[in-house]
Parts: C-alpha cells; structure tokens; sequence
C-alpha cells in the first residue's frame, strides 16, 4: 500500500480563482473588500505567514494592509486599534496574528474583533455558532481539515477520528465541526497517556502537536487516513508530525509542506470574501 498524497496546493490555487471571479464581479458595484491584519512584534514565523497572506488577498483582488506595533506596546493599545478597525466601514476583515507577547491577553483580544469581521473565526460568538452548527465564519485550519477530506471524497460519517491537538484553534473547534458530521471523535494531545491506544483504533489521524515525528507506522493501522497539521522547522527543513515513510501504511496522507498548509490560507481568503459580501 501507498498513500495517495494530497496536492493541497492545486486545491487551493482552485479555491482562490473561484474567489478572484467572484471579488471582481462585485467590484463592478462596490469598494474591493479589504483585511486588516495587526502584527505585535518581530515574531520571523508571523511575518512569514502575513507575507503568505498578502500575496493570497493580492492574487484574489482583496486590499490588505499590515499595522505593525512594537513588541511592548500595550495590551490597550491593541484593543483600540481594534476597536477603529471595527468602526471603519472600509474593512471588512481584522485578523490578529498569533502569537501574541505574553502581556496581552488572547482572549480579549478575540473577544473586540466584531463577529461579522471575524475571519478567523476566534471570537466567542462564532466558535458558538460552530457549535450550533453555524460554521459559516469557523476557524480557518479546522476548516481547512473539512475542506480536504470532502475534496478528497473521504466520508467523515461513521468513522473514527483521533485528534492530537485540543487548542480553542484547531482541536476544539474540529472536534465540533466533525461532530456535526457524525463522527465519533477522540481528542489526545501531548499529555494524552499511552497515545498509541488511541491512534490504532482510528481511522483517520488529525494530528497537529507540532512535535516531529510523532505519529510512527507502528501507531496506525492499516488503511489510515493521516491529516498532518504539523509545522515543524528542523535541521533537515520543514518537517510534518507524521514520520517519513508513513505513507507505506496510509491510504492517505497530507504533506507537509504542501498540504494542509495551502488549504488553510484559501480558507482565510474564503472568510473575508464572506465577511465582505455579509457588510455589504
């Protein structure tokens, strides 16, 4: 057996020009829709995915723009320029880029972000929304993990699914979103004793711990579909949480780079086109 790989570029190179005709056919009438992304500190990895992000909303015809404050200024300060943001009928999406420094409280960070520009889907009121089975503004990589397997024709009903990773990110709100699809889901993380016993029952493996390596050949069974989530930068490059040579036992698998990856910045770009197209 070997694993199909997933091409979570192509897919969402396909999203993304869906998206673009989409945009242009309503700037015909109205202003571009636009996203505002606030970046606190000089984070490399942070400034690496906004670039990720700027050349996706230039690529679909979306307007970006990058208010960068340093790394001390107030938590405050931030919620303030939220608040503006929130106020300016010319945005339509705000995202704040993790990680933030460790003075500024998350939680109210994603509580300001007005719900309708809410294109990461943190604030309270859309995970609520998920759990009703509203995930019409649902966080992006979950979302993304959806994307993928309905995209790759893997049926989610019925099927046992392990989750490594139980963030307000990913882990909740993709437990959640499986649920509504009538999975039965385990949710593990790197605390989870003897992960082996949950990982060799599943069918499809979720795993986003950011450890390399993690999930071995001789955790899953057979057949397994492996979601890999991980971003891992080692010695030897960008590295999933699934071992090399894991696709011999998968039927399914999704690289890292290149998979779920690409998927997540669409979805993102599928967010603000929402929140646009529901301000106008």
């Amino acid at each position: 057996m070997h694993a199909k790989i997933f091409d979570g570029k192509k897919v969402a190179d396909d999203i993304c020009s869906e998206l673009s005709k989409e945009v242009a056919k309503f700037k015909k009438k109205h202003k571009p829709p636009k996203l505002s992304v606030i970046l606190v500190g000089d984070d490399p990895a942070s400034k690496t995915y906004i670039k990720m992000k700027e050349n996706a909303c230039s690529q679909i015809g979306i307007l970006s723009d990058v208010h960068k404050l340093p790394e001390n200024t107030d938590e405050s300060e931030v919620l303030s320029l939220i608040k503006k943001l929130n106020e300016n009928k010319n945005v339509h999406g705000i995202l704040v880029q993790f990680p933030l420094p460790k003075h500024i409280n998350k939680n109210k960070v994603m509580k300001a972000i007005c719900p309708k520009k809410d294109v990461d889907g943190f604030n309270p009121i859309n995970i609520g929304n998920v759990l009703l089975g509203d995930e019409t503004l649902a966080p992006c990589t979950p979302k993304a993990v959806i994307t993928t397997l309905d995209n790759s024709g893997i049926k989610i009903e019925g099927k046992d699914v392990v989750i490594i990773n139980h963030s307000n990110i990913i882990g909740k709100p993709l437990s959640l979103m499986l649920l509504n699809r009538d999975a039965t889901v385990d949710v593990c993380h790197i605390k989870t004793k003897n992960l082996n016993e949950h990982t060799m029952e599943a069918d499809i493996v979720i795993v986003a711990a950011g450890i390399p390596g993690l999930i071995k050949s001789d955790m899953v069974k057979s057949g397994v579909v492996i979601i890999d989530v991980g971003i891992n930068k080692t010695k030897d490059g960008i590295k999933g949480d699934a071992e090399k040579g894991i696709e011999k036992k998968a039927s399914f698998l999704t690289p890292v780079p290149g998979g779920i990856g690409p998927i997540t910045i669409a979805t993102l770009m599928k967010n603000t086109v929402t929140c646009y197209k529901n301000l106008l």
